[in-house]
């Protein structure tokens, strides 16, 4: 990558790994577009920590909301960086989960990577370089009891990365993803603690991960692996090898 000032756009960018990612792309030099759907104050404290950082609201699950997304960027500076952070759990038994919530997670989770890559790989096509980070989940690759519906986009995902990865390499782009294990954020914060002490008992490190720790992997592609493409990166303490 040039000297040039470049964007990093990160979905679901307001909390949790997107906000990590955020700071870590910031620090790594790109000027951030911190996405969000809902989380408006979150989104705003943050923007407030990254001098040069822009914010956008929109529902990235429709196709609506991803032109408005890309409408918001036209001024922003040449996109360099984008990373498909968005995403939700609707946990729920199989025989239980509801239609209306496995459309929700589909949405969330999986339509909105495609729509927004489909429509923003268009502007690093035309300038012939780019990076694509996928935020997939080692659910998708292990499966995880009342994850059924999140398991199944996140294995969505890593297909899709791999598939992007031959489409648009003829283009110097590059599309990888990362897959986080347990790591500490509101999500698990709320699980009881017989919950948390099972899950530990899976993890060879003895510990959940810190989206700091995913972060690091993300900017690495972001920045660095210029050799790497169509590959399912997973950080996750040794639970899963891949």
């Amino acid at each position: 990558m040039s000297d040039e000032t470049k964007v990093a756009l990160v979905t679901g960018g307001a909390t949790g790994i997107g906000a990590a990612c955020c700071r870590a792309l910031a620090a790594a030099g790109f000027r951030v577009g911190i996405h969000y759907h809902s989380s408006s104050s979150a989104a705003e404290a943050l923007a407030a920590e990254l001098p040069g950082s822009f914010l956008i609201g929109a529902d990235v699950s429709t196709d609506a909301g991803v032109d408005a997304l890309v409408e918001a960027l036209k001024d922003q500076g040449p996109l360099a960086v984008l990373v498909n952070n968005a995403g939700l759990a609707l946990d729920a038994p199989l025989f239980s989960a509801k239609v209306e919530d496995f459309d929700k997670t589909v949405a969330t989770n999986m339509r909105s990577v495609w729509l927004v890559t489909k429509k923003l790989s268009r502007l690093m096509i035309r300038r012939k370089e780019g990076r694509i980070i996928n935020i997939s989940s080692v659910v998708g690759s292990t499966g995880n009891p009342t994850q059924t519906s999140y398991g199944m986009t996140k294995a969505a995902i890593d297909n899709f990365t791999k598939t992007a990865a031959m489409e648009l390499a003829g283009y110097n782009i590059l599309v990888n993803a990362v897959a986080p294990g347990f790591i500490q954020t509101r999500m698990t914060s709320e699980l009881s603690p017989e919950v948390q002490t099972a899950i530990l008992g899976r993890i060879p490190l003895g510990r959940m991960g810190t989206p700091d720790e995913v972060a690091k992997v993300v900017r690495f592609l972001a920045v660095d692996g210029s050799y790497v493409t169509g590959t399912v990166i997973h950080v996750n303490g040794g639970m899963y090898g891949g």
